[in-house]
């Protein structure tokens, strides 16, 4: 008989393609997981997948099943979120996504407070860009994330936590007067240091100059905004930061903060589930938790 644990195995071997990598996800050896398979082509009567000397590929019936295997694993795990939700809220596991131009500033204020409020609760972190998290998130490898709205996937559910306002970083060299509200349009001529491609921060600002009409392209793609600003300081550019960093990451004298005029520009900072999941009272409490820690 077909089991859970084969279905789990056989998803791992789809995912890398590879059985040395596929072995160490499940902690299993090699030869263990090779032998899974073929009882399982075996228990199914048909033939999974192709090996040859340097990779396998999985038959179109391979596809299916592994397509079919996921949504079963997804349906399992749904039980188990239920069973230990029934119990309390917050009192279970919950795999948590957070962006990175998020994670820095929300999570050293977040993680004790749930720690202080829900003691039983099993937090598991994982920190990446959003197009990964929304990936992650729908095969049911997260439970929720935390990232910038909206995400625009039609299966999962959206709920909005605060608005993060744009703020202008300029170098102190330039003298500038920061009671002074700043507009859009001063962002044109000027040298945009952005974080690198793939980072929704960066595509966030640039949608934004291109809605007030300044078509801005990045000169520099950096990997942290810590980076960012230390090129800002040293007047090689300007860069346009979410506020909610401002408080980590402006140490630096050389540096000016400047807000927008009304309205000002914004990002709209929330949670995201599957629309099915059973733990959406969990979600809401961690949603009031977030609310606290960032009002």
């Amino acid at each position: 008989m077909t089991s859970f644990k084969q279905l789990r195995y056989f998803v791992a071997l789809q995912k890398h393609r590879h059985f040395g990598n596929a072995a160490d996800e499940v902690c299993i050896s090699q030869p263990a997981l090779s032998m899974q398979i073929r009882d399982l082509e075996k228990e199914l009567g048909i033939a999974l997948i192709e090996r040859n000397a340097r990779s396998i590929y999985l038959t179109p019936e391979g596809e299916e099943i592994a397509h079919r295997a996921r949504q079963i694993l997804r349906e399992l795990q749904d039980i188990k979120d239920y069973a230990e939700h029934a119990a309390s809220p917050l009192s279970g596991t919950i795999r948590l996504g957070v962006i990175p131009s998020l994670a820095p500033y929300i999570l050293p204020k977040l993680l004790p407070a749930l720690t202080s409020q829900y003691p039983k609760l099993h937090l598991i972190l994982r920190e990446t860009m959003t197009r990964n998290l929304i990936e992650e998130l729908k095969q049911g490898h997260l439970d929720v994330v935390l990232a910038a709205l909206p995400l625009e996937e039609s299966e999962l559910e959206e709920l909005l936590i605060f608005e993060d306002r744009f703020l202008m970083a300029v170098s102190s060299a330039r003298h500038v007067d920061e009671r002074k509200r700043v507009k859009p349009q001063d962002l044109t001529g000027e040298n945009l240091l952005l974080l690198e491609e793939g980072h929704c921060l960066r595509d966030q600002t640039l949608s934004f100059c291109n809605a007030i009409g300044q078509n801005q392209s990045a000169n520099v793609g950096a990997t942290s905004i810590a980076t960012v600003l230390h090129m800002v300081a040293a007047d090689y550019g300007i860069t346009v930061l979410p506020e909610i960093c401002a408080d980590t990451e402006i140490n630096d004298e050389r540096i000016s903060l400047l807000r927008f005029s009304e309205p000002q520009p914004s990002r709209r900072i929330g949670l995201a589930w599957r629309k099915n999941s059973p733990k959406r009272d969990d979600y809401i409490a961690l949603s009031r938790c977030l609310q606290a820690v960032t009002n």
